[in-house]
Formats: structure tokens, C-alpha cells, sequence
């Protein structure tokens, strides 16, 4: 299983020290890469090789022999694992890591060392631009004081000779660089975890950093273990036809259940369904009440609580990682599509989202596209309080590839129109 996790932030915040052990307690593959940009920089200095000299830097890169492990690192066969944390390399990794040519050898190299592995990484563009899909992301940070103080006692302990103020002006400098990179600047990005470290332990750290990886890799293998992509067992198609039937009537029993416009849902290919998020059991309604087979795309916490992590499983729900772009699911989702199942989407745009011109999600419209099928969009109309109407009102199907031109927008625009569609069909009187 590919997984991918990213911890990005300034020097001095703990990302070394915590993502070692994490890796040790976790099983996790450790990429050192600030090691890596480390090695070069020493490679660099060897040779004499000038930090301008593009063509020699390349040849550098290209001849030399980095190996990397838990407790030791080897550049040509000989152990840098001490050399490289010393004052040479550190006063100059910085000025070495913002070089074009070294950043996209080193990119380059981390995803390749990375590709199907569990894998933790850390650095400062980790989340943002080597692996901006990872699976879960970090961006550690504490005070410029704290920072010097802990730099201090790492380097004391090593026995490296140094003053507060040799530390201080370092860290500085790096910071200053590394914000202002025209490579890989330092950034938090959008979809990470911030934790400053500041008044934290490396145990705290650790611990909240520990939960935080486990839950996702639990999330991940979700999709990897095969509940929603290994072939449908007569027992469960049994299992799920009983459960529905059962469900449909308690729905029935709850509410005054009324739908419209059935007659659009009867294609024998696959479709994707959009309707408006009222309620959490709104997609219930549509699962249970039709008789094609849907599966609905959820947020993968869902799988966390176990009664709907079950029901999750046995009606084949697509977990997806909202925020970011989850590869694995998207292309589960395709291959649904074009094996003719029909999928369940809330566009996670509403009429009062749309009126103050909230950008619609085009995860749907994308979709429909790509596997060249259309949408069904769903105005569900009502409070979902005991014994109240329900409406779900069915629209017409909707052909997004009409707005797949050069317009660089037509996505947007497809999106948009699905959730007018919707709106609409919420307002009609049935």
C-alpha cells in the first residue's frame, strides 16, 4: 500500500527527532530529506564545486551515491551521518537547497524512493510541493527562541562547538531563505495539521502526531483492503437486499415519503445522482427507496463510527479524503461509472452558498465527464422530523460534456448549472 505522510516547518521544531520514532512505531518507511539536500551540500563543498556552477552541480548529483537508513548515512561509501550536521554543511544547506537543479533532483529522487511504500517524510515543502496528494500532513512550528535553545542542547549533546548566537543567527538566516525560495518556499499547506510545538514536549508531539497517523492509515486501507472494490458475493447482495428492505420500510414509517419524476432514473447505464445536503439521512432516502443499486460518495470519516462504517461497507460506499485530491477514490468512482452502477454525490454547494456566489464543487461535473455519463439532478424538499413529507424530486438528466469546450471555466460553469438544477426542483410545488 502507497502511503504518504508529510511533515513540513522550520528548523528546530522537532520534525527530525519526532519523525524518526513515529517511523520506528509506526512501521513507517523515514526519508530523511533534509539529510538528502545535506548530502549534496557536502558533495558540494568537497569538490569545491561553486553554487553558480549549474553544469558541475548536475555532473555532482548525478555521479554521486547517497544510501540512507535509521542510524547511518553513507554518500560515496563513506559515513557522513556526524559530517553532515556539522557548521560547514549547515551554513551553507540552505543557499545549496534553493539551487533549481539540486531541488528537482531531489523531488525527483524522494517520489521515487517513496512509490509504493509507507512512507513519512519531513522537511520544509514536503505537503506543499513534493508530495502535495500525501495522505495526511503536519506543519510544525514553535517560537525563534525555543527553536535556538533545543538547536543548542541537539548540538551540545552531539559535541558540536557552538555559541546562543552562532545558533541564532543560523536559524535565522534559514528562515529568511526558506520563506523567500523562489523553489519550495516554507508554507503551511492548505489541508495541514498545525501543531506548535513551542510548549510541547517531543513526547506530546509524538503522541498527538502518533493518533492523528493511525486514524489516516486506517482510512486508507480502506480503500486498499478491497471492501468496495472486491467482487460482490451472492451472501452479501443478500445481506444488502435484506437490510434495504428492511431500512426502506422503517423510512416509509418515519416519514411521508413522496417522490416525483421517478421516470428519469430508468437508464440502464451508469449516472451519477446531485442532490441538495439537508440531513444525514437524505442520501438514505435515495439509497433505499430506488431499486437501482446506488453507492454514495462520503467522507472517510464515516468510517470511523462503527455502525456506519458497516453499513459503509455492506452498500459499498466510496470513502473520499475531502480537501484534497484523492486519486484512489476518484478512480474507483470511474470504474463504478463504467461498469453502469450509479454513484451518489452532494455537490456541497447550496442555494444560499450559490447566492453569495460560493464556488460550487466540481468533483461531480468532473466525474460525469471523464466517464462520459450524466447527472440526475435531486431537489429533496422537507425537515426529516418524525412522521413530516419528504420530497425527493428528480430532474432531468444533464449532459455536462455540452460545456466541455476551450472555455478553461466549463467545469465551473457544468457545476453551477447541476446546482441551479437543484435549487430549482427544491422550489417547485409537488
Amino acid at each position: 500500500m502507497s502511503f504518504i505522510v508529510a511533515i513540513d516547518g522550520p528548523s528546530g521544531t522537532g520534525k527530525g527527532t519526532v519523525t524518526s520514532e513515529l517511523a520506528r512505531k509506526l512501521n513507517l518507511v523515514y526519508l530523511d530529506t533534509g539529510a538528502m539536500y545535506r548530502c549534496v551540500t557536502l558533495k558540494l563543498l568537497n569538490e569545491k564545486i561553486d553554487f553558480e556552477d549549474t553544469e558541475s552541480i548536475k555532473n555532482a548529483i548525478k555521479n554521486m551515491k547517497m544510501e540512507l537508513s535509521s542510524d547511518k548515512i553513507m554518500l560515496d561509501g563513506v559515513d557522513v551521518t556526524r559530517t553532515i550536521r556539522e557548521d560547514p554543511v549547515n551554513s551553507n544547506v540552505s543557499q545549496v537547497s534553493h539551487i533549481v537543479e539540486v531541488r528537482q533532483a531531489m523531488v525527483e529522487l524522494q517520489r521515487k524512493m517513496s512509490e509504493g511504500k509507507e512512507v513519512i517524510l519531513e522537511g520544509r515543502d514536503i505537503g506543499t510541493n513534493v508530495f502535495p496528494n500525501a495522505d495526511i500532513k503536519f506543519y510544525l512550528d514553535a517560537s525563534t527562541d525555543e527553536r535556538v535553545k533545543r538547536r543548542l542542547k541537539q548540538n551540545q549533546e552531539k559535541g558540536i562547538k557552538c555559541t546562543e548566537k552562532e545558533v541564532r543567527e543560523n536559524i535565522e538566516f534559514r528562515d529568511n531563505n526558506d520563506k523567500n525560495s523562489k523553489v519550495g518556499p516554507l508554507r503551511k499547506a492548505e489541508d495541514a495539521i498545525y501543531v506548535d510545538t513551542t510548549n510541547m514536549s517531543i513526547k506530546e508531539v509524538e503522541k498527538l502526531l502518533y493518533k492523528k497517523i493511525k486514524s489516516a492509515k486506517r482510512d486508507a486501507k480502506w480503500i486498499e483492503r478491497g471492501y468496495i472494490t472486491t467482487p460482490e458475493t451472492k451472501w452479501k447482495k443478500f445481506r444488502r437486499s435484506f437490510v434495504k428492505g428492511f431500512l426502506a420500510g422503517l423510512y416509509h414509517i418515519a416519514f411521508r415519503v413522496k417522490k416525483v419524476g421517478t421516470e428519469n432514473l430508468d437508464m440502464d447505464e451508469g449516472y451519477i445522482i446531485c442532490a441538495n445536503h439537508l440531513n444525514y439521512l437524505d442520501a438514505a432516502g435515495i439509497v433505499l427507496l430506488n431499486k437501482r443499486y446506488i453507492r454514495f460518495v462520503a467522507k472517510s470519516d464515516l468510517y470511523r463510527i462503527p455502525i456506519l462504517s458497516w453499513l459503509g461497507h455492506l452498500f459499498n460506499i466510496i470513502p473520499i479524503k475531502r480537501g484534497k485530491n484523492d486519486i484512489a477514490s476518484i478512480k474507483i468512482c470511474l470504474k463504478a461509472l463504467k461498469n453502469k452502477e450509479v454513484l451518489g454525490i452532494f455537490p456541497e454547494g447550496t442555494r444560499k452558498g450559490l447566492e453569495k456566489n460560493v464556488k460550487v464543487k466540481s468533483g461531480a461535473a468532473f466525474l460525469a465527464a471523464k466517464a462520459k455519463v450524466k447527472i440526475i439532478p435531486v431537489g429533496i424538499q422537507g425537515t426529516f422530523k418524525p412522521f413530516s413529507k419528504v420530497v425527493y424530486n428528480y430532474g432531468k438528466p444533464i449532459d455536462v460534456n455540452q460545456y466541455k469546450t476551450d472555455d478553461p471555466d466549463w467545469i465551473d460553469k457544468a457545476s453551477e448549472e447541476v446546482m441551479n438544477q437543484i435549487i430549482m426542483l427544491t422550489k417547485e410545488k409537488v
